[in-house]
């Protein structure tokens, strides 16, 4: 399954890192893209992940989750 996560508050590299290293943390998050253009992230789970715990790892990284739609 594959979920796009849009983000409020990245501003620079450091940001996309941040919000990587977060989403990495979470077991069953098979591979991440974080787009800084976009101001999105594109991550692909092997295991049910609720979105709860994907908005929760990416707002306790200083990050605003808009929105996360299933791709």
């Amino acid at each position: 399954m594959k979920k796009q996560i849009n983000i409020e508050g990245m501003s620079c590299g450091h940001c996309v890192k941040h919000v990587e290293e977060a989403l990495g943390e979470i077991k069953g998050v098979h591979s991440i893209k974080v787009s800084l253009e976009n101001k999105n992230a594109i991550v692909e789970l092997g295991s049910e992940v609720n979105d709860s715990q994907i908005k929760e790892a990416i707002e306790e990284a200083g990050y605003e989750v808009t929105s996360i739609n299933n791709i």
